[in-house]
């Protein structure tokens, strides 16, 4: 028997959100109420949900990844205790079949819907931490200035071959925004080291990451904000899955025999972290190096092998967090 009673649809935008609620767990028994997205729409919205008798004992709010504009509700909904699943987007739209039309109120009550339906399977949303949040935001900001400066770099390096002078006008022009970036960067980096030594957990985890050949620290503190300091998956194959790197079978019949494959939906951060890690492995001496041209040698598809070796690396990563126990190369 559900604990559940009245489950909360909610679809975000960046002004507003639409809220509906099911009312006693029936389909058919719904109200509806639009809200804008600051701490105004919030108090608003809780007012509104007391009118309806729904509360944090009996109410299961769900609502879609949508980034920065869903932040402020969840955070609010945390702190009255409320039960909140955020759920992927895609999940939802292919769990409800065929449908025809949408708009902001309709896309609400499919969301409530889907919480009721699945209400057995929610997965309730737990906060990462601020340090977390701070290394994440930090990476990400890493991340947009070493673009940045590559492009900058880039285009001044094609015009050399053809436009000397305009390649020179440009260096001169991109030279201070270069060393901005580049002193930015060095900051980042100071700053992402002291949120390490500051954090006992997060130190651990960091030291355990890296600890295993080919892992740098720009991967091991992606692994730690997007697996929520290693607690959002229940084994090593879930995560490898999460990163795109285990393969899947492909057949039907007899007709249907595709060879296995990575799948598309995956973080595409972390798998190009990983396989940076991997093409670091069959660069250095050491047993993936070896293993990788055996495996070449035997008549193996290079890119196969190199996913082996980001599977392998997840699963080593894994293992030393398990444990709380720094990768023992000797062993390996």
């Amino acid at each position: 028997m559900s604990k559940f009673n009245y489950f909360l649809g909610i679809d975000v935008s960046k002004e507003y959100f639409d809220a509906v609620v099911l009312l006693n767990s029936d389909k058919n028994n719904t109200v509806h109420n639009q809200f804008t997205n600051n701490n105004k729409g919030l108090k608003e919205l809780i007012h509104w949900l007391k009118n309806h008798q729904a509360n944090p004992e009996n109410t299961l709010v769900c609502l879609e990844h949508t980034g920065l504009y869903g932040k402020i509700i969840i955070h609010n909904l945390l702190a009255k205790e409320f039960k909140v699943w955020v759920e992927m987007s895609l999940k939802i739209i292919r769990s409800l079949g065929i449908q025809r039309g949408k708009n902001d109120k309709i896309d609400a009550e499919r969301i409530a819907y889907y919480a009721m339906k699945n209400q057995e399977d929610a997965q309730i949303y737990q906060p990462p931490r601020e340090v977390v949040s701070k290394i994440r935001k930090l990476l990400t900001l890493r991340d947009h200035l070493v673009k940045t400066k590559a492009m900058l770099v880039k285009n001044t390096n094609e015009l050399k071959g053809f436009e000397p002078e305009l390649a020179k006008l440009s260096q001169n022009f991109s030279k201070a925004t270069i060393q901005g970036i580049e002193k930015d960067l060095k900051s980042i980096e100071q700053q992402l080291d002291k949120l390490i030594k500051e954090d006992e957990t997060i130190s651990n985890l960091f030291e355990k990451t890296t600890s295993v050949v080919g892992v740098g620290k720009v991967t091991a503190l992606f692994l730690i904000c997007f697996t929520n300091e290693f607690t959002l998956y229940e084994n090593p194959r879930q995560l490898a899955c999460y990163c795109g790197v285990v393969p899947f079978e492909y057949s039907s019949g007899k007709s249907v025999r595709a060879k296995p494959k990575v799948h598309y939906m995956a973080n595409k951060t972390l798998k190009k972290q990983l396989h940076m890690c991997a093409l670091s492995c069959i660069s250095t001496k050491g047993e993936l190096k070896d293993y990788f041209e055996r495996k070449v040698a035997e008549g193996k598809n290079k890119m196969l092998v190199i996913n082996n070796i980001r599977n392998k690396l997840i699963h080593r990563i894994c293992a030393c967090v398990r444990d709380n126990k720094i990768y023992d190369r000797k062993v390996a």
